[in-house]
């Protein structure tokens, strides 16, 4: 990578990146490269690989019902050893550094514990130790309320760290290194044939998150997304700087428009129906505002044609969160006087997803047929300009998957 000037960069570095001395001192010494370079750089880290999981245990072990604050404490630790780690290490290299907890780092969340929404940063003080020559070291995954209590951002929050100080600080770019060298066509554990992407549209990798790629946290691309932040994904697995990644840029700077860019799935959905509830306005807000209210997040919603004066509606859920959206419907059927509520959580969401697929009819058409030539039924069927979803029975997934990277020619070059 030819530097022509100085530039901010934020990087973010995952839990395996980070889960040794070893590899901590190697992202010591790929900060010290790009600080050579005249770079000033942030750095995110995550906890130590595994961190997080013990962290979860104890808190199950003790009281897995306690308050999502005193949660928050506990899981709030894991960052806070590699940050000062990672500053140690750079000190050692005679880096200057500075280590900035969510929040000394004026991260600034709502109070929903557990997964809360970032609000604002105050980046001056970060500014400050930047201009003065320091490498900042950033805890991700975690803030603070307008209470002062801590709060975690959920699964995945260091992304987001990262992307939201890349622009409140201005940042040229955002790096994520995780233990892939960029996005594919699809998880190649699961296909091979999977080819990288170089460069992709902020609006597909939304896309493809929200659809069950496990490359980039969902919440981090809609900021990157909202604000036009590029983001380059990279292996902190590679010797060198000059490898294999994807940028994820905004869409006038792709040349290449491609029918369907990638198959996303996700294996972690639950699909809960209620059938019989009166047909008449506001019966949809009576059903679903409950599962909101217990922020839950609905994923596809499916109402069918009232018939006799009543009708059903289908909607998806994250699968951890099923046996309460199930017990929240339940309750709610017997108020409105439902016929049956019932579900399933031995489903999976299956997505093509591709910025040309604007201009070009039949691409669901082509999806459908597809899966039909496997003998593989369909539950639920979502769309959007450049997306179509459809829920599937679990043991199908990876016929599924397989089947439609080939039908569209993603395997080939």
């Amino acid at each position: 990578m030819t530097r022509n000037k100085p530039r901010l960069i934020v990087q973010k570095y995952g839990g395996t990146s980070v889960g040794s001395p070893e590899r901590i001192r190697e992202v010591a010494k790929r900060v010290a490269r790009y600080r050579d370079r005249g770079d000033s750089v942030v750095v995110v880290l995550s906890a130590m690989s595994g961190e997080t999981n013990k962290l979860v245990a104890l808190i199950n072990e003790l009281n897995p019902n306690g308050s999502s604050r005193e949660k928050d404490v506990v899981l709030s630790t894991g960052e806070q050893v590699t940050i000062g780690l990672l500053s140690l290490a750079l000190e050692a290299l005679d880096y200057p550094a500075k280590s900035y907890t969510g929040t000394q780092a004026r991260l600034i969340t709502d109070s929903a514990f557990c997964k809360a929404r970032i609000s604002k940063i105050d980046g001056s003080k970060i500014q400050a130790d930047l201009d003065a020559g320091k490498v900042v070291v950033v805890a991700g995954f975690q803030g603070v309320d307008s209470e002062g209590n801590i709060t975690t951002l959920g699964r995945g929050g260091s992304d987001t760290t990262a992307v939201a100080l890349a622009v409140a600080l201005e940042a040229d770019e955002c790096q994520i290194y995780t233990d892939v060298d960029g996005v594919y066509t699809t998880d190649p554990r699961m296909v091979p044939e999977a080819r990288h992407i170089p460069k992709l549209a902020l609006e597909e990798m939304l896309e493809m998150a929200s659809q069950g790629s496990k490359v980039l946290q969902i919440r981090a691309v809609e900021f990157a997304h909202k604000y036009n932040m590029p983001i380059r994904v990279l292996s902190s697995f590679d010797d060198g700087d000059d490898g294999k990644s994807t940028l994820v840029t905004r869409e006038e700077d792709i040349m290449e428009e491609v029918l369907v860019r990638g198959v996303a799935f996700n294996k972690d959905e639950a699909q809960l129906t209620i059938t019989g509830v009166p047909d008449q306005p506001g019966v949809a807000f009576k059903i679903l505002g409950c599962i909101s209210e217990a922020n839950i997040e609905i994923d596809m919603i499916v109402q069918n044609i009232g018939k006799d004066g009543t009708t059903d509606f289908t909607f998806t859920v994250h699968r951890n969160e099923y046996e309460q959206a199930m017990n929240i419907l339940k309750a709610t059927g017997e108020k409105l006087g439902a016929k049956n509520v019932s579900g399933d959580d031995k489903i999976a969401k299956v997505s093509i997803i591709g910025g040309g697929m604007r201009s070009h009819a039949g691409v669901a058409t082509d999806m459908f047929k597809a899966l039909a030539d496997e003998n593989i039924n369909i539950h639920m069927i979502s769309t959007s300009e450049i997306k179509v979803s459809v829920v599937v029975d679990e043991k199908y997934l990876e016929l599924a998957v397989r089947s439609l990277h080939e039908t569209f020619d993603l395997d080939k070059a």
